[in-house]
């Protein structure tokens, strides 16, 4: 080329294929039958689908094919000739041109026909004249700006001029460089692709958010094997390689390096791909990176780089991230996918994608188009296409490869046993995929990875931590790398989760050890296998790990001796077998004792448990834990369910790592040894249910305790005192207890931020107030401020089950509280005040409540200043007389975003802190008459209803209702919002009170939704055999909606009272 123009460094994705390859712009008087005529014959010769206008102009204006023609083009030539500034039809053409280039990313290749780039861009000789006569002709000063604009702008772009060069020589010149840009080799991709259009999308918006700055984008997509990284990775090569001179797409970059010389082969295909010239020949790897910088340095390129695993592999095609500025052009966009993200933090690479699974919906349009060339199943075969669904897990090589299995087998039968096989054994092409990451990983990590597969997949990433800790398997990385290589997720609870098909493949790893001798594998799981071993004495020690989960709860005939080869046993985990009789041996290797239901009535008089880890015993007939308990020195979890038997719990001081002990319903249990209060490592004690337990610490001097919660101990009568170490307690249960009073040293705690002190019936305390009227509490020592500066932290108060008439106005001094629990306090008659950022209130069961004065000016009046005040529960409140005004939904607005799929729904759940607060629920038998699509169910048997809601106008949200009542205690109801077949959220309510009519009440925010066209399906959910559902309805909550402070007025429709009559509404 004889000059190069500035390059563009924005990217933004494709819009659509082409209709011709070439669009070409000229002065017909001047090249038509010479220059543009053998290029265009040149063109075509190499078939080059070309656009040329043979018609003469008949007058001023472009026509509607030209403009089409220009838009649908790959690239347009523009020929400057001596005469083209003289013809408005070429000059409007170049502005259309122009525009294209800047809106579609067209293409534009100037060619300089006898005239120079300068002549155009000053616009002078014959490009000068020609101007000022259309000026003078046409007076429209505007229009000649724009034309001069335009030659100005095209000069700047890379382009060819004739010069003294022959015309024969340009054209081939010029053909070249077309054949660069229409022989884009686009990759191929299944057609019948689901849940990828929101992913591209997803990543087109990420790539736009960097700054136009950037030199060079680098895109990492990582995620599991078999999600759909590689089929992702070519969608965005796809719809961006049109803006490219130069791309490459290498695949299997991991199988390709692993050869030998694979890497140098690599560099080779990079280099050839691009260049086009195969002649290129790589001779070893440092030559190959020196070639890649000299040959394709300056250049803007598109190179995808695929299924890499190592940061090496990286390095050897771009050098260091550093440096890869400084050498590739502006604008590149460099594509990396790996299973690996750890590897895209090392190469420092910003954008970062994950692939997550897909969703239900996708998954089985996926399946059942692979299954049954449908987006639906046969009839007959839907529940068994949700079977297949669950062990897929949302993985799409899965779906694919399964569905592809099952595709017109028709036998009911086929796909049961299908099932049944998968589940154990899964196919090997999903095995493959699956395997490559665990094969890279070290011999610890494996052990890792094995022992997540077949025991600790849900556990608490902490728990399995200290677990793996003590088997000396070095966790703190080994799950970061794990994590990293997208092998397990750590969810928002801090739970180790992986993918049910990598657990099947964990598990297939360890059977294929030892197909034919279970007792010779290291972990043993299935309940076949593990009755084998146990009956027929076929242990070994190669068994580390065991979990008994029979499909029932079962008698094993235990083979006498049968624990005692297993000398490696690491892990046992009993969930539901009985034996014939309590084994006489457990390995001292065990980290994990976690047994149902056993009989002796001591530990094996062997075990030494002095690398015990968590002890678990339920429904066990211990006596005591035995001489040695005290020299479980790495023990850290205790917890001890239904032991009917055990008496106490005796010195622990020989424990000095225990940090959780935990005792429920051990009915005899009757001392806590005063040690327990002691231990410096302490974070949760926990005693429930637990009758005749009397005797427990004194005090607590923990350092660590974070949690104490103790209930139904009703023989425990005295609350220990809190030592000042104790300086992180942050939650106090006392509950249900007989205590008499509270200790002066809890009035320290002023970092608790959770007290429950429910249904302490006996309990007298000077630091509340006369308002709280407990039996015998003097007036005269009570002390308001003292107890609200001493819980001046608080988030949730719970004063459930006590007998006090009303709740005082200091209550608001607690100007953290977020939560206030007072259920079943049957004597409480009015709630004066409430905390300034309080957000839920429960009184539900509180029969004699018949004031409670921010119920009306929250939900009727409006005149609150409770801001945050979103939840209240007043089901069983009978006195209660309830309005509510239509600004309620702005009431109820959650703060939450759920992001579910390629859609975004703000909903309400029920959140970490709020329980199973939700919404708004009262005592009453109708929908509010201003909600617009209301619902009767007919039928008491059935189990759920729908209403379908038409988006017409722009919309906040929906507020949903439904009118009930519950038989039981503790029915739920389910409420899901679906569009287009899509799920966008649910919510659910499990904590209803049985007996008489109540309304619920809850707001769904969707304006994240609010461009969506069709209707939205509003399901409603419930279990018939304990609510009787009556009424349901929605009403939509429009943008242009007020939340208008009104005055109190019965009549007015926009008010919803319980002795109004229902008013028939709208039946859908």
């Amino acid at each position: 080329m004889a000059f190069q123009g500035a390059s563009s460094s924005s990217l933004s994705p494709s819009p659509h294929r082409w209709t011709y390859d070439v669009f070409l712009n000229f002065r017909g008087e001047d090249t038509r039958k010479g220059f543009t005529a053998h290029l265009h014959d040149a063109l075509c010769r190499k078939n080059i689908n070309t656009y040329i206008d043979y018609k003469l102009p008949r007058g001023e204006e472009i026509s509607e094919e030209l403009l089409k023609a220009i838009e649908s083009s790959r690239i347009s030539i523009v020929v400057l000739s001596k005469k083209y500034a003289s013809s408005t039809w070429c000059l409007d053409e170049l502005i259309k041109i122009l525009e294209c280039k800047n809106t579609k990313h067209q293409k534009v290749l100037p060619v300089f026909y006898d005239v120079s780039p300068a002549e155009v861009r000053h616009q002078r000789e014959s490009f000068g004249e020609a101007l000022a006569k259309l000026k003078d002709r046409l007076k429209d000063e505007m229009k000649v700006q724009r034309w001069k604009k335009a030659l100005k702008e095209v000069t700047t772009l890379s382009g060819f001029t004739l010069e003294d060069r022959n015309e024969p020589e340009i054209i081939q010149e010029i053909v070249r460089e077309v054949l660069k840009s229409t022989n884009v080799k686009y990759l191929n991709v299944d057609k019948h692709l689901v849940g990828m259009q929101s992913r591209v999308q997803d990543i087109h918006k990420k790539l736009r958010s960097v700054g136009m700055n950037d030199t060079t984008r680098i895109l990492g997509i990582f995620g599991i094997g078999g999600v759909g990284k590689t089929t992702l990775a070519k969608e965005i090569y796809n719809s961006f390689i049109d803006q490219f001179e130069y791309s490459c797409f290498l695949a299997n970059v991991r199988e390709t390096s692993q050869r030998e010389n694979g890497l140098i082969q690599l560099q080779n295909t990079l280099l050839c791909e691009i260049l086009g010239d195969w002649s290129l020949k790589v001779i070893n790897d440092d030559e190959g990176m020196h070639l890649i910088k000299q040959m394709l340095g300056n250049k803007k390129v598109l190179l995808a780089l695929d299924d890499v695993d190592e940061l090496l592999q990286v390095k050897k095609l771009l050098r260091d991230r550093d440096w890869l500025g400084d050498w590739l052009g502006l604008g590149s966009l460099i594509i990396v996918t790996t299973r690996n993200e750890r590897l895209l933090t090392n190469y420092n690479v910003h954008l970062q994608y994950e692939m997550k699974e897909l969703n239900h919906n996708e998954a089985l349009r996926l399946f059942c188009w692979n299954a049954f060339k449908k987006e639906e199943p046969n009839q007959g075969f839907a529940e068994l296409t949700e079977n297949f669904l669950q062990y897929a897990g949302g993985l799409p090589l899965a779906l694919e490869v399964l569905g592809a299995y099952l595709y017109e087998r028709e036998e009911i039968q086929v796909w049961e046993d299908a099932l049944e096989k998968y589940k154990r054994n899964p196919p090997n092409d999903i095995q493959d995929k699956l395997r490559i990451s665990y094969d890279g990983l070290e011999e610890s990590e494996k052990n890792i990875f094995l022992d997540i597969a077949c025991f600790f997949a849900r556990a608490r990433e902490e728990y399995v931590t200290n677990i793996l800790n003590g088997c000396g398997f070095f966790p703190h990385l080994g799950i970061q790398i794990l994590r990293e290589k997208c092998l397990i997720t750590i969810d928002e609870y801090g739970r180790v989760n992986m993918h049910d098909l990598l657990k099947v493949m964990g598990k297939e790893i360890v059977r294929k050890k030892s197909e034919k001798n279970p007792g010779k594998r290291t972990r043993l799981w299935f309940h076949e296998d593990v009755r084998y071993v146990l009956e027929q004495n076929k242990g070994t020690n190669k068994i580390e790990g065991m979990l008994i989960d029979l499909p029932k709860k079962d008698l094993i005939h235990l083979s006498p001796g049968a624990f005692e080869e297993m000398e490696m046993l690491r892990v046992l985990i009993n969930r539901n077998a009985h034996f014939s009789e309590p084994p006489n041996y457990f390995s001292n290797e065990l980290r994990v004792l976690d047994f149902y239901n056993y009989h002796g009535s001591s530990l094996p008089s062997n075990f030494n448990g002095k690398n015990l880890v968590d002890l678990r015993m339920t429904m066990c007939k211990l006596k005591s834990l035995g001489d040695k308990f005290k020299n479980f020195q790495n023990l850290k979890f205790l917890i001890l369910e239904h032991c009917h038997f055990l008496k106490r719990i005796p010195d622990t001081s020989g424990l000095p790592n225990l940090e959780e002990l935990n005792i429920r319903q051990c009915d005899r249990l009757v001392e806590v040894d005063q040690s327990i209060g002691s231990h410096s490592k302490l974070f949760l004690l926990a005693i429930d249910n637990c009758p005749k337990l009397n005797s427990f610490p004194s005090s607590l001097n923990s350092r660590s305790l974070f949690n104490l919660f103790v209930e139904c101990c009703e023989s425990l009568v005295s609350f220990p005192e809190i030592g000042l170490e104790t300086k992180y307690l942050a939650y106090i249960t006392w509950s249900f207890t007989g205590i008499k009073e509270l200790p002066h040293s809890i009035g320290n705690r002023t970092q608790v931020d959770h007290l429950r002190l429910e249904g302490n019936k006996n309990i007298t305390c000077p630091k509340l107030t006369d308002y709280l009227r407990l039996p015998s509490l003097p007036p005269s020592k009570l002390d308001s401020s003292t107890f609200t500066n001493c819980f001046s932290e608080l988030i949730e108060l719970s004063l459930s089950y006590n007998n006090f008439v009303i709740l005082p106005g200091w209550i608001d001094r607690f100007v953290h509280l977020w939560e206030l629990h007072l259920c079943y306090c049957k004597n409480l008659k009015k709630i004066e005040k409430l905390p300034p950022n309080i957000k839920v209130v429960n009184v539900s069961g509180c029969s004699s409540l018949e004031s409670f004065p921010e119920v009306s000016k929250r939900f009727e009046f409006n005149t609150s200043n409770l801001s945050e005040l979103h939840s209240i529960d007043l089901s069983g409140c009978s006195k209660m007389l309830v309005n509510v005004g239509s600004h309620v939904a702005a009431i109820l607005r959650p703060p939450l975003v759920l992001n579910v799929g390629s859609y975004a729904a703000i909903l309400r759940p029920p959140l970490k802190w709020c329980g199973n607060s939700c919404g708004l629920v009262f005592p009453g038998n109708k929908i509010p008459n201003w909600f617009s699509h209301c619902k009767e169910t007919s039928n008491s048997c059935s189990r759920d209803t729908f209403i379908e809601v038409e988006l017409l106008n722009p919309i906040k949200g929906i507020l949903t209702c439904v009118v009930f009542t519950s038989h039981y205690d503790f029915p739920s109801i389910l409420i899901t919002v679906n569009y287009d077949g899509r799920c966008l959220g649910t919510i659910r309510r499990s904590y209803f009170l049985k007996g008489s009519d109540h309304v619920w009440l809850a707001f769904y925010n969707l304006e994240p939704f609010t461009a969506a066209k069709g209707s939205l399906q509003i399901r409603f959910e419930w279990d018939s055999n304990r609510i009787l559902f009556k009424h349901c309805g929605v009403h939509m909550v429009h943008k242009d909606e007020k939340n208008a402070k009104r005055k109190r007025d019965d009549d007015d429709e926009e008010y919803y009272s319980m002795d109004d009559n229902l008013e028939d509404g709208d039946e859908d």
